[in-house]
């Protein structure tokens, strides 16, 4: 039981994004970023807190779900750009995981 002048710790909240590839709702620190700059040039949100400016997406790490967001065109549609072969490539290449 409290008493009075007790307060209840405080429970940090996670923040949750979805992955555009499987829509899988994930914590926001195990997506990547994929952003799409000011000046148009789309590539992987590298900095540590993940706040890049521009407009960003997030995909799991795993190459099945750049796969599918190539055939759904769903990162396309969350960037509001067309991604040409050579953005996918690079993407691929800066994934970390070789599923």
């Amino acid at each position: 039981m409290m008493t009075k002048g007790q307060h209840q710790p405080k429970v940090k909240k996670v923040p949750q994004r979805q992955c555009v590839g499987c829509g899988q709702l994930m914590p926001k620190k195990e997506l990547l970023r994929v952003v799409r700059t000011p000046e148009g040039v789309i590539e992987l949100d590298t900095s540590p807190a993940g706040k890049k400016s521009g407009r960003g997406a997030y995909l799991c790490s795993s190459r099945e779900c750049l796969a599918k967001a190539v055939k759904r065109k769903s990162l396309e549609r969350a960037l509001e750009q067309p991604i040409s072969d050579e953005v996918w490539a690079r993407l691929e290449a800066g994934m970390v995981t070789p599923t």
